[in-house]
Order: structure tokens, then sequence, then C-alpha cells
């Protein structure tokens, strides 16, 4: 039994050869073809909840040993798999419920006495007297589809685009109802992972991929010594190959815990080892390039348990925008403990009242940012095993802090050793074929969210993060690429209703997003669901049943790119009407995230705004215990303004890229040798280097140093939203009725 380390913990692996393939207890190993097909078949039962075990601030090390998961009950009749089909909708669609959630109190945040006498000054000008609003538990009911008719009269104008919107929402009813009467509802629908990938009951290991490209398939890995001959799999008529093995005469699982696991494949490409698409941890052993699929089955003691209540969605949101892996000041790979322990009491400190974090789906490659997923069901190995990122999550709900997933649903990673490309030998497995399946710029794949099981797939992701590691919403990553077939490239968004409501509408990733926003709000009450959308669509944070898309909040993205934009500029022209119109320029009842900078303009390449106002000053004038510079001082009074600013006039939500709060120099770089371009050329790395990855709290920290006043600034900022609900104020849509007049 060889290891390797991941992050701090030690996985089992069990070595070609090695002495997992023990004596069966009676029972072969035998396919799934007496059970009925797994696709397409209504499922009545309730649903229980699994706790796992351990303590907030203590990092339990997952083991080889076995556990007993909960058995689901197998579905009881068979259904037609065509998606394309038109269904009969039932007069009255099935209502799934499920049991309330757990809620929690907020811890009240108060300024600590540096930034007191700041909050104070600030609050002069501002109203006082906002209540809080009484917030109760709200049931976990996915709402039947409405007439969709509510935005018309939200907004008249779209009445000019009726036969567009009309048949977007026939589209979206249609595809509720083929998922009511073949699947039982959202809520059986959602729950893929309960039946695809590896489940395990007190009998044995049950193993199903959809992989309907593949002529045959087995089941390998340390195991079975990379056998294909061992464990070979069984189709059914939907493309799902499965496999059930039997426990070992001693009662333990076939497939230790920790040990590594692929689907071998004869595919129309080749034979080939793909990582199962619905694996639960992945890690890149050393000296290696593909990652491996982990078949993660830890014992009972060694599960965490979740001890906190998570929050209750805020009146207005303040998110601290994270990234686990270059979030110590060291010039290193940073770890799920460290973060729990070092850096969400920061974030608490500061007065933000949500965390999001980057990068936690699997990417191989670790510089794109976690943009370029590989394993979408595991959370990424690099920073240390599910449970530590369980374990942070905990901290952050017992902190008050709402923890957002950055989730990416609008493209896929491009690799086919260790992603879902041409995972089954195809190229329209999960995507589309041809060129539309590929985004250009990107280098990445596109969902075909037309697929029945894309939908079944991507519906069951996003229900995982939020079930499993209990997750308090989401922000989705490009989702205008997802609803334009140009993907909003070499494009410009004018207003132009014409623009959102036409040819170029990827309906069905439009239908795709409603039906997660249905599962999301009717599942999970208080989740957030926040959209990046650069186009402005109209009626993209208006509720799924009055006809929208359904997105609580849409991320202001206009803001910063109108900063930077000043930022280029003389000072004298900076126009005051000009950037009200900009922080004020959105669409009535529809809320938005605002945001000064986040990650994309610290990256290389380009300049956080403490940059742009001081450049080079910053290495030699930010100690007190100097002269400063004009330069200096200009640069520290507008950093401040701009958040102010951006904060009172740009949205119900605030979000900031960590060590922005106090002007943190320079840029992000990840590590990252010499490239060899396609045309030959080679692009210079930076010797791998850590440098610049990371974040130097330090300087925030350090009172001899000017940047500790600027996190003081951003501090009493964030206490004062706090206290008096600034973002949240009614008169947030008055300033947009006086920016137009």
């Amino acid at each position: 039994m060889a290891s390797f380390a991941v992050s701090g913990a030690t996985l089992g692996v069990v070595r070609a050869g090695g002495g997992a393939s023990s004596a069966r207890s009676g029972a072969e190993r035998r396919g799934g073809v007496d059970s009925p097909p797994l696709l397409f078949r209504k499922k009545d039962s309730s649903r229980a909840v699994l706790s796992c075990a351990g303590a907030t601030g203590k990092v339990l090390v997952p083991g080889s040993g076995s556990d007993d998961l909960l058995t689901t009950d197998e579905p009881a009749a068979a259904g037609p798999a065509q998606p394309e089909e038109e269904s009969q909708m039932p007069e009255d669609m099935e209502q799934t419920a499920e049991a309330n959630t757990t809620g929690g109190a907020e811890d009240k945040l108060e300024s600590s006495e540096p930034t007191q006498g700041i909050v104070e000054t600030i609050t002069d000008v501002v109203t006082n007297g906002v209540k809080e609003l009484a917030v109760e538990d709200k049931p976990r009911v996915i709402p039947k589809p409405g007439d969709g008719q509510k935005i018309y009269k939200i907004d008249p104008m779209l009445e000019d685009f009726r036969s567009h919107l009309d048949y977007r929402y026939s589209e979206y009813k249609r595809i509720r109802a083929a998922i009511e009467q073949h699947e039982g509802g959202l809520d059986a629908f959602s729950r893929g992972y309960e039946k695809l990938g590896f489940t395990r009951n007190a009998e044995g290991i049950t193993y199903r991929e959809w992989a309907p490209g593949a002529q045959s398939a087995a089941l390998v890995g340390d195991f079975n010594n990379w056998n294909s001959n061992a464990d070979t799999m069984t189709r059914n008529e939907y493309g799902v190959w499965e496999i059930f093995l039997p426990n070992n005469a001693d009662g333990s699982p076939a497939i230790p815990h920790g040990s590594r696991v692929k689907i071998r494949m004869d595919t129309p490409s080749g034979v080939k080892d793909s990582i199962s698409a619905w694996i639960k941890f992945s890690v890149q052993a050393p000296g290696e390039i593909p990652y491996n699929g982990i078949y993660y089955d830890p014992p009972e003691e060694e599960k965490f348990v979740f001890q906190h209540p998570q929050p209750k969605q805020p009146k207005s949101l303040r998110i601290y925008e994270s990234h686990i892996g270059m979030s110590s000041p060291e010039p290193k790979i940073n770890t799920y403990a460290n973060f729990r322990d070092e850096v969400l009491p920061r974030i608490k400190k500061l007065g933000y009242n949500a965390v999001q974090i980057m990068a936690i789906q699997e990417h191989s490659y670790y510089a794109s940012f976690g943009y370029h997923v590989t394993n979408f069901f595991a959370p990424s190995s690099r920073f240390g095993t599910p449970e530590d990122l369980k374990s942070l999550i905990d901290r952050a709900h017992e902190l008050g802090l709402l923890v957002l997933m950055d989730i990416v649903h609008s493209h896929s990673s491009n690799n086919t050793l260790d992603g879902l490309n041409g995972f089954d030998g195809t190229d329209t497995h999960y995507f589309h074929g041809g060129p539309r399946g590929h985004h250009w710029m990107w280098d990445s794949r596109l969902f075909n969210y037309g697929s029945w099981e894309v939908l079944r797939f991507l519906l069951s992701n996003a229900r995982w993060w939020l079930e499993e590691y209990k997750f308090d919403g989401f922000r989705f990553d490009g989702v205008t690429s997802m609803m334009y077939t140009h993907h909003g490239l070499q494009v410009t968004f004018t207003g132009n209703y014409g623009e959102y409501f036409g040819f170029a509408t990827d309906v069905d990733a439009v239908v795709y997003l409603m039906l997660v926003n249905d599962l999301i709000h009717g599942l999970y009450p208080d989740a957030v669901a926040i959209g990046e959308d650069v186009s402005g669509m109209p009626t993209f944070c208006i509720p799924v049943q009055d006809g929208g898309v359904g997105f609580d909040y849409r991320l202001h993205m206009a803001v910063a790119d109108k900063w930077i934009e000043l930022l280029k500029q003389s000072d004298e022209s900076w126009k005051m009407g000009d950037i009200v119109h900009t922080l004020t320029n959105r669409r009535w009842s529809e809320k938005c995230v605002t945001y000064a900078e986040s990650h994309d303009q610290a990256l290389v390449g380009d300049k956080t705004i403490a940059f742009w106002l001081m450049d080079k000053d910053m290495y030699d004038f930010m100690a007190l215990d100097r002269p400063s510079t004009p330069r200096i001082d200009r640069g520290i009074a507008l950093h401040k303004m701009i958040r102010l600013v951006t904060m009172g006039l740009g949205g119900e939500g605030y979000l900031n890229f960590m060590g922005n709060e106090f002007g943190h120099p320079e840029w992000i770089d990840f590590p990252r040798g010499p490239q060899v371009l396609p045309n030959g050329s080679v692009l210079p790395g930076n010797n791998n280097s850590y440098d610049k990855c990371r974040r130097r709290f330090d300087l925030g920290d350090a009172d001899f140093l000017r940047y500790h006043g600027m996190q003081e600034f951003d501090q009493a900022m964030h206490h004062l939203e706090e206290r008096y609900g600034v973002m949240s104020l009614v008169y947030h849509y008055y300033y947009c009725i006086i920016s137009y007049s």
C-alpha cells in the first residue's frame, strides 16, 4: 500500500499487484442488466440527510476504511429518453417538497477602535433609523411554473418581443413537464449523483456512467491491478454502463478508500481511460501531468459533521472575493485549513458578510484561475481534502458569513485525459459538435444545454455543492457566453432589445438557467444566485414564475470598466454626472452586485486601481516615517472615494477581491514556465514563481504603512453599511430616475 500527499493529507493507493483483490463474499461482480433501466424513470421517495463527523478547528485526514452510505431505492418504471420529443404537459404539475432548512442568526459586527472615528464621521451623512426585517424560515418547495406574463407589466417594452419571450417560457414549461413525467420532478432529476458515478450500500459498490459512444467499458484501478478483463461493465438502452462490486468476504468494500479508479472504454477514437464524470475527488500524483480519479469514501469517523446553521440571506451582500491557493502571504499554494484559520477571521473583522470562493471545482491547469474545470463534482485537491473544505465552510457559518461558490457551467476544459472532452470518444457527448461546441477565445468546450443528460449533470452538480458542502449560493461564471451563440464576443450591447431576443440567443441555455434558479430557490430558499452578465439582458433578475431568468443579482461589470476608463484620463476629464449615470444605470427592480475592481483587474497584463493611481511610488513612499508624494496622497484619497461612491450608488451588493481593500501592490501572476505557441514562437514564463501569486496581508496589517489606513477605511465603510443598510435602501431607485432625467 503506497501513499502520496494531498495538501497535508495522505491518501492510500493500492499498487498494481497489491492485495486489494481479496476473495469476494459469495456474490460475483455483475453488470446491471438485471435491474430496470436507470434513466428516465419516476422515483417517489423521501431523501434522508447524511451528516459527517468532525469539529470546527480540526482538520481530518482520510485514511483507508469502510463505511456504509445511504441506500438509494431503485426507481420503479422506465420512460422515453429523447429530450427533443414534445411531451404532453400534465394539468397539475407535481410539487416537490423537502424538509425545512436550518437557520441561524448572524453575529453582530462591530467596528474596531482604530476605525470607530472614521465610522462616526461617515455616518453623519447617512439617514438613521433603518429597521431590520424579520426573516422567517421558508419551505423547501420547487414552485410550479407560472404563466410567465408579469414581465410585460414590469417592462412594457418587452411587448414587442412577446413572440420570443413566450416561446422561451413555453420551452421552459415543456422541459419542466417532461422532467415531471419521466423523472418525477426537478427534485429527483437533480439527484443524479445518487445513481451515477460511485455509490455504495450495505452489499457493495455500484458504478454507473453515461457513455453512449463507447462500444465496451470496464472499471479499472488499483483495486484490480488495472486489469480491463476483471470488471467489465454492461450497457443499457440509454447508453449507461453499470457494474456492481460486492463487498469482500471480510465485509470491506471492493475498492479501498483513496485508491485510483478510471473507466476504460473502447470508443470510436480508440481505447482510452477516463476519470468518471461524477468523480468526487481527483489528484495529481507527483511527477504526473493528468489527474487521477480517486474513490473517495472515508470511514464514518473521519467524515466531517457540520455543526453550525447556515446564515440567512442578508438584505445586502458585502462579498469578499477569494482564491484559496493565493490567500497566503507566503509564496506557496495555501490550504483550506489555513484559509479557515487565518483568512476567515480577517474577512469577518473587515465587515464583509459573505465570502465568494473561486477555483473550487477541480481544474488541472492552476493558472486558469479555476475556470477550465476538469472534474465538476470534485473540490480542488491542491488545497486539501473534501473534509477540509467542509470544515472551512462550517467555520464561516460559525462567523455568520455566507459562503458563495464561483461555479462554472458556461464551459469545460478542453482536456481529454482528465476532463469531459471526448469522454466517450465522440465530439458530441456533453457538448455541441463542430465550431458551436468550441469557445475560440477560451480554448474550451461548450455544453449542449438541449441535451437531457447534460441538464441532469449540471442541475445535479449545482445541487451537490449546496447539499453536500452547504454552500450558500453561487456566482455563475460566464453567463453572457451561455446566453448568446456569439458568446458576447466581437459584439457591442447598446441596450436595443433586439440584441437580447433574437436568433443569436441560445434559448436552450436560458432555459437551463431558469431551471437551475428554480432548483436553487425552491430547495434552498435562502441561497443566493448571482449571474455574471455583461450584456444587460432584460428579465435577468426577475423570478422564473413571472417570466424571468430567475437570478437574485446581476454582476454590475460596467462599473469597474468605467473606473479604469477614467483612470487613464486626466482629472479634468472626470464628470460626476457621467460617473453617477454609470453607477445607477441598472434595470428597475433587478438587483446588482457592484464592484470597483475584482480579480480581473488584478491579473497580469492589467492594473489594480491602487497601481493605476500610485504606480511605482508605492514601492518607496508608503511608509509613514518618510514623506509622502502628491501622487500617493491623491491615490489614497481617490482609492477610498472610488470605493465609497461605488458602494453607495452602484447596487444592492458590493464585491471586493482579497487584498484590494488596502491597495495591494502589483498584480497576480500564476507560476508558469515558457509556452510554445502554435506558430512556433515562445511565450516566456516566470520560472514557475509563486511570488506574484499570493496576498500580502501583512502590508494592510502593518500600522507603520499607509496601506493600513486604506484597510481601516474599507473596514469602516463595511461596518457603516452593516449598521445603516445603505445598499438596501429604496432611494437607490430614485437615483436611477434622476440620472435619466
